[in-house]
């Protein structure tokens, strides 16, 4: 009797450790917007920058600070051009940007499952 209040004591503190020692969420896919941007793009070869804006219901500004992020950690990469006069800007995701993916889908995938069996 007194193995198994043991047991039932050390499970808790068992799960909290293993939890303390599991790898960070990548806070810059986290975030939302940023998130929906290299979701997209994990869906699609490219997609524009109106594209993008009018998926993710977002502003001119919003999408660029966002986009701009991505770009810099190398999790996308962006190809500007004209079409006739008008610019075009182009995005696709890395493959840095995919296995940032999947890492981070990986891991909340586990924080569900550990959640569930909680």
């Amino acid at each position: 009797m007194r193995k198994e209040a043991d047991r039932r004591r050390e499970e808790p503190r068992e799960k909290a450790h293993a939890a303390s020692h599991a790898p960070a969420l990548d806070r810059l896919i986290h975030e939302r917007l940023r998130l929906g941007i290299v979701s997209a793009l994990a869906v699609n070869e490219s997609l524009s920058f109106g594209d993008l804006k009018r998926l993710l219901a977002t502003s001119d500004g919003n999408l660029s600070v966002h986009a701009r992020k991505l770009e810099e950690a190398e999790y996308v990469a962006c190809t500007k051009s004209f079409a006739g006069r008008l610019p075009r800007t182009e995005y696709r995701l890395t493959a840095a940007g995919r296995r940032a993916l999947e890492r981070y889908l990986e891991h909340m995938e586990a924080l569900i499952r550990a959640t569930r069996e909680g």
